[in-house]
């Protein structure tokens, strides 16, 4: 069995939430667990609530029904579609959980994931549906023992490193970091996004550039000084979802925020904007450094990754270095101890989280 052939270098991984083939985070963070990507850690089991439980007979459970056996059979994977069915951690071993469930979810299974013995937990963003509950949590893991880290990977990206090294040497400088995704600019494909994502753009596609500016930028709702809207970029709509419920979020937006400290810095995002996200830095109103996600040397790993996995989500194959940075990093930390250089912690996303519900109303009312 997978977890009695570790090494003391390594942590048995339970990944909760996969989600479906080519489709679900969750599910990417398994194979690139299962190609032996992240050597501090090992896939041991999955716990899967919907596809191997209500969700079994639905297309998608169907879809997920050979991933599980294939899974099974070449890596010795155990499936569950529940926290609490997993088995006691064997003694000596160090138990890892990577939670990439729904997010209004995630506060229930920190303590089912707890309670299963392990003592690191790998959060995917934005981490809870709200501060209060993100509060909460890391309250219960400090109290049992456990620590919490965040899946913010643009922490460790390679563009945004060099762009902020381009503006330290560069005096006046101001850096703008733009997210973009490729839904499609229709009503129908903003809305199914909307109602999906339904916590709002700041608090998830955008999550991840406002933790770069918790992160580095000493960016917290007490240290903002101003937020300003671009009213010719940005867009707030109201769209009906797949259930006609109407949602009222951003397709795009663009900002920028002066903190009380001095400093200034720029967000750009666009659900329709393509599948290129960048860090740029200007001098005077005119650009003077790009560097764009993927780059050169990361865009033949991407196509080799479409070849791969064809069909699944662009945005898995730009980012894939990152997500097996912060992946290895967490399970080196779980496993040895090693301090996991650059991986957001919990009390990072707690600030992040606070900016996005500070920040959402005002850049609501400003484009009305």
């Amino acid at each position: 069995m997978m977890q009695s052939n570790l090494t003391e270098e390594q942590c048995e991984i339970v990944l909760i939430g996969c989600g479906s083939p080519l489709r679900g985070m969750g599910w990417y963070h398994a194979m690139q667990l299962l190609k032996g990507k992240c050597p501090s850690g090992k896939l041991a089991y999955v716990v899967e609530p919907w596809f191997l439980g209500a969700g079994k007979d639905t297309p998608g459970g169907k879809d997920f029904a050979p991933f599980v056996e294939e899974s099974k059979e070449k890596h010795s994977v155990e499936f569950f579609s529940a926290v609490k069915d997993l088995p006691a951690v064997k003694e000596g071993n160090k138990r890892l959980a990577l939670i990439s469930g729904r997010t209004a979810d995630n506060p229930r299974l920190l303590t089912e994931a707890i309670d299963a013995g392990c003592k690191t937990i790998y959060l995917e963003k934005p981490g809870a549906p709200s501060v209060d509950a993100l509060v909460a949590m890391k309250k219960e893991a400090e109290e049992r023992g456990a620590t919490v880290l965040m899946g913010y990977n643009k922490n460790v990206c390679k563009y945004v490193r060099n762009a902020r090294e381009k503006a330290a040497e560069t005096e006046g400088s101001h850096v703008t970091f733009v997210s973009n995704n490729t839904y499609e600019n229709t009503k129908e494909s903003l809305g199914e996004c909307f109602e999906r994502n339904c916590e709002g753009m700041l608090k998830n596609m955008a999550i991840h550039e406002l933790a770069l500016l918790v992160s580095f930028y000493d960016v917290s709702v007490d240290n903002i000084e101003s937020v300003t809207a671009d009213k010719e970029f940005s867009s707030c709509q109201t769209l009906a979802g797949p259930s006609g419920k109407d949602i009222t979020d951003f397709d795009k937006i663009k900002f920028t925020i002066k903190t009380k400290t001095g400093k200034a810095v720029s967000v750009q995002a666009d659900r329709c904007g393509g599948e290129t996200s960048y860090a740029m830095v200007e001098k005077d109103g005119v650009e003077i450094f790009r560097h764009s996600m993927p780059d050169e040397e990361d865009k033949g790993n991407v196509e080799a990754l479409e070849k791969e996995y064809p069909g699944a989500m662009p945005y898995f194959f730009s980012q894939d270095p990152d997500y097996i940075i912060v992946k290895e990093r967490v399970s080196k930390f779980c496993a040895t101890g090693a301090e996991a250089e650059g991986v957001a912690t919990i009390d990072i996303a707690m600030k992040t989280l606070q900016v996005a519900e500070y920040l959402t109303p005002i850049l609501t009312e400003q484009l009305q």
